[in-house]
């Protein structure tokens, strides 16, 4: 647990999630990562009070921000509805995007049977408006690497609207088409290729901003990566 934990203070945590656990689950006998922290402050002799601020689909890695009291999580929540809590993602494609970035504005259905989300028309009965801006870092002459920035906080949002835009995540078995998963094996990419790298937040006591950063570099040698056709 502490290497998965970038920084800490009396009143957050802030924790990178490696791909394949849960932020948070109800299964019996699965590990998630709510529990682990809750077990962490445990053995510290601390109060295991873990605030759920935001969180990441489970096959997604990357930086995800706690609350150490009640007070501080409503304070993190307001952040992230008001916008100064922000978070970036890298995330590879199949295909090139046309242009150098772009927003897409969508309406997801999501599906409690199945655990999938899909994009329907604004009118259909639980349709949520889900909203993200993309920008395009480099790329290769079939895949590119995208950053992606979220304005709304959808079931599967990137990886369902990037899918639908044509531009499937690498390695999504979820949402990936025979392209997709075609290109995934060539570049020997076995996991959503998806990562949480940036965030910024207000902290909720000093007021200042802070700002934590992964490094994106395996991303990126990716599209340097010999292909295995």
């Amino acid at each position: 647990m502490d290497k998965m934990i970038v920084y800490e203070d009396p009143v957050l945590l802030v924790v990178h999630k490696p791909a394949g656990i849960a932020t948070e689950t109800a299964k019996i006998g699965q590990a998630d990562l709510v529990s682990e922290l809750k077990n962490y402050r445990k053995k510290k002799g601390e109060n295991t009070y873990i605030g759920v601020v935001h969180r990441l689909d489970q096959p997604v890695e990357g930086l995800l921000v706690f609350a150490k009291d009640a007070r501080t999580a409503k304070r993190l929540s307001d952040e992230l509805q008001d916008g100064s809590l922000s978070k970036k993602y890298v995330a590879l494609t199949a295909g090139v995007p046309q242009s150098q970035e772009g927003v897409r504005i969508d309406f997801l259905v999501k599906d409690g049977r199945t655990n999938l989300s899909k994009v329907v028309m604004a009118d259909t009965p639980g349709a949520k408006e889900a909203s993200l801006q993309w920008k395009l870092l480099a790329h290769n002459d079939k895949i590119s690497l995208l950053e992606i920035e979220l304005f709304t906080g959808r079931h599967h949002q990137i990886r369902v609207q990037m899918a639908h835009a044509g531009f499937p995540l690498l390695g999504d078995l979820k949402y990936g088409t025979a392209l997709a998963k075609e290109l995934s094996n060539a570049f020997a990419i076995h996991k959503t290729a998806l990562l949480a790298y940036q965030l910024c937040l207000i902290h909720p006591i000093e007021q200042k901003k802070m700002e934590f950063l992964l490094d994106i570099d395996k991303f990126k040698t990716v599209l340097f990566t010999p292909q295995r056709f």
